[in-house]
């Protein structure tokens, strides 16, 4: 078996704003992470029993209400850590306030485990590993997941997407910070890099580089 078709990776639209939630596990040792549990933990859940997966990591890429949705849930039903950016922290300690400010119920959270900082890296499964980057700008502690085998992918949370970059209008967002952690992590990857952004379709750095109306002259 190659080592792309030893990676199991399920893309799942959570929650009422449709956030990817991302499983991504090792075929041979059954390791995961799961990134960006925002909603529906038995959906989740039943992609995690179906590949008879151990769950080592739970990582938000950033902290606005429809990522976190479902990580306290899923932190009880796997054991696994919760890591996130310490610049984010604030953020998701008032989730009570982001969900009134919405109008929807505000969700259970659980202890942030571990800081995630730029170029830590996170192990799991038999070779899988997956770089930090940190890019602030739709919030203070958003990062990016980068790995560059079994095939190279970033999962970019909500800072970039296919045609367009996040919102800056949310507390502590940055429209000169998104396009410098655009520009500065995210365009330095090599150009067949497969984008998963939070919402929407996965793209490509090639294809942001040349099409995206916000990254001209980057």
């Amino acid at each position: 078996m190659s080592p792309a078709a030893n990676l199991i990776h399920e893309v799942l639209p959570v929650g009422w704003l449709q956030c990817n939630c991302h499983v991504v596990g090792d075929a041979a040792t059954r390791e995961a992470i799961v990134v960006d549990p925002g909603d529906e933990t038995e959906r989740i859940l039943e992609v995690i029993h179906r590949h008879k997966l151990r769950v080592r990591h739970i990582v938000i890429t950033h902290a606005h209400i429809d990522h976190i949705g479902g990580a306290a849930r899923l932190k009880e039903a796997t054991g696994a850590p919760v890591l996130m950016h310490p610049d984010d922290y604030w953020l998701y300690k008032n989730v009570e306030l982001q969900a009134a400010l919405i109008g929807m119920p505000a969700p259970k959270i659980t202890e942030v485990d571990q800081p995630l900082r730029a170029g830590d890296e996170l192990r799991w499964g038999g070779v899988l590993r997956a770089t930090v980057l940190h890019t602030p700008g739709h919030s203070p502690g958003s990062l990016s997941l980068y790995m560059s085998e079994p095939e190279k992918v970033v999962f970019a949370g909500d800072t970039l997407f296919a045609g367009s970059i996040g919102r800056t209008d949310l507390w502590g967002g940055s429209y000169d910070a998104i396009l410098r952690s655009i520009h500065t992590h995210l365009l330095a990857l090599p150009d067949d890099t497969i984008v998963y952004p939070g919402h929407g379709p996965a793209t490509t750095i090639r294809d942001e580089r040349e099409r995206n109306p916000f990254l001209r002259g980057l």
